[in-house]
């Protein structure tokens, strides 16, 4: 029963401490002490050294001998609740490139004929891009396109260039609403391998269907990100937080004078 309450205890310290990182409250990419983060919760050593297991798990620290716990890398906003593409959502933090692995016009799945209100028969451009930025995989993006709007972007710059600018800009008008429904799901073999993700790796989907401001719906989405790069979206919009510092690399020498300082003060 005590192992039971420790294990309690030590999610909620995982999910305080989550949203702490997620928000940038550790700037410098470090974490404080054990023995802080014990006094702050008021938990055992035992229970923050779970907490910060359970983080790690996910992906989220870094747990280095010597050095303590570190963020393991930075999110990004993802603006998911707004109609913005990812390009326009991310400007601040990167370039986002789109590498198109198929485009093509397709009878589509009843199901998805049925979502974008088209008769039985009639062909959906449907696009798959793998979604990057700075290099790094962020998502895989299953996309069906009503044909009128879809048919013009085989001659569009898709690498450099979100799919809701030019949307707006084929059907001369802006986008309205969007049907938005989001889940955990785990990672299959081919998705993987795209996202550079590990197996079964836990992954955001997103299912968006968008329409026109007339109410026209005309875009269809499956989105899997990598929710490791993902965090959950502001109240408020404020400042990205600045790139932690990897720590866990540090030189022979650097760890030595850390070593010095810790004694010095003790």
């Amino acid at each position: 029963m005590a192992t039971r309450r420790r294990a309690d205890r030590a999610r909620q310290v995982a999910d305080l401490l989550r949203r702490q990182i997620v928000q940038g409250h550790f700037p410098h990419g470090r974490l404080p002490l054990e023995a802080a983060l014990a006094r702050e919760f008021g938990a055992s050593r035992n229970t923050v050294r779970e907490a910060l297991g359970l983080l790690r798990e996910e992906g989220l620290v870094e747990r280095c001998p010597g050095v303590g716990t570190t963020v393991a890398r930075e999110k990004y906003p993802h603006g998911l609740h707004r109609l913005l593409g990812l390009a326009e959502t991310l400007h601040e933090h990167g370039e986002v490139t789109n590498q198109v692995r198929t485009m093509s016009l397709i009878e589509p799945p009843a199901a998805v004929s049925h979502r974008l209100g088209l008769s039985a028969g009639e062909q959906v451009v449907y696009l798959e891009r793998l979604r990057r930025l700075n290099g790094l995989p962020l998502s895989l993006d299953l996309t069906y396109l009503v044909r009128d709007v879809g048919e013009p972007l085989f001659d569009a710059d898709l690498e450099h260039n979100d799919i809701f600018v030019l949307l707006e800009r084929i059907a001369g008008q802006p986008l309205g609403t969007a049907e938005l429904t989001l889940e955990a799901v785990n990672a299959d073999t081919h998705t993987a391998a795209a996202l550079e993700a590990p197996r079964a790796a836990a992954l955001l989907m997103v299912e968006r269907l968008t329409h026109l401001a007339d109410g026209r719906p005309v875009d269809l989405e499956f989105i899997r990100f990598r929710g490791d790069r993902l965090p959950r979206w502001p109240r408020r919009s404020g400042k990205p937080a600045p790139t932690p510092t990897p720590t866990c690399g540090h030189t022979r020498g650097e760890r030595s004078r850390r070593k010095s300082d810790r004694k010095s003060r003790n």
